[in-house]
């Protein structure tokens, strides 16, 4: 919460897990089934969410999706305002050509960080279609990106953050929290381990 005194919960653990099994849904149920699909996680907690997808889909439909995670480090357009970003890496270990991609990410906000992954995915290969899944909706898009499948919308001010932080990466039990942000930070992701 860093510190913020008006800080809030929106999702707590348990409705994480129910939104994720209603998309699970919704993504067979929009691609008629799992044929063809392919999951790929925007690091950090988006592959984390990814795996989620990956295991109700089959545990609904009896099918191993292929898995992947992508790292948009050097795709993102504030790249060079970022002295040190944390590098990660693509582990994408299918072809993505002719597939249908299910993109996921935690929060949508501007649409910038969904524009620099759409490009780490072409420099890949050539997909069939990209759909986008997200936990949370936020609002405030500055680019024209939308989201298939969405966890929950939740409404917020340009001046509060919006952050998925998970028991996997994070090891604190999982949560979306609003928080109004601190004078002198930045909206964002939280960092590993939930502290700023």
């Amino acid at each position: 919460m860093e510190g913020s005194q008006s800080a809030f919960e929106c999702m707590g653990a348990d409705d994480i897990e129910r939104a994720m099994t209603r998309m699970a849904h919704q993504i067979l149920e929009a691609n008629k089934g799992a044929e063809g699909l392919a999951l790929v996680g925007i690091l950090t907690r988006g592959d984390e969410l990814a795996k989620k997808l990956r295991q109700r889909i089959f545990d609904i439909e009896g099918v191993e999706l292929p898995l992947g995670a992508l790292d948009i480090s050097f795709y993102r357009d504030d790249f060079a305002t970022h002295f040190s970003p944390e590098v990660h890496s693509t582990r994408i270990p299918f072809s993505i050509d002719g597939k249908t991609v299910v993109l996921v990410d935690d929060v949508l906000y501007t649409g910038r960080t969904i524009r620099a992954a759409l490009d780490a995915l072409m420099d890949i290969g050539r997909p069939k279609a990209v759909q986008l899944a997200v936990l949370v909706d936020r609002g405030h898009r500055e680019l024209p990106i939308r989201a298939d499948f969405v966890g929950k919308n939740v409404p917020s001010a340009e001046t509060q953050n919006v952050r998925l932080l998970l028991e996997e990466v994070d090891g604190v039990p999982s949560v979306v929290e609003v928080y109004d942000i601190p004078e002198g930070g930045r909206v964002g992701s939280a960092p590993i381990g939930r502290e700023a």
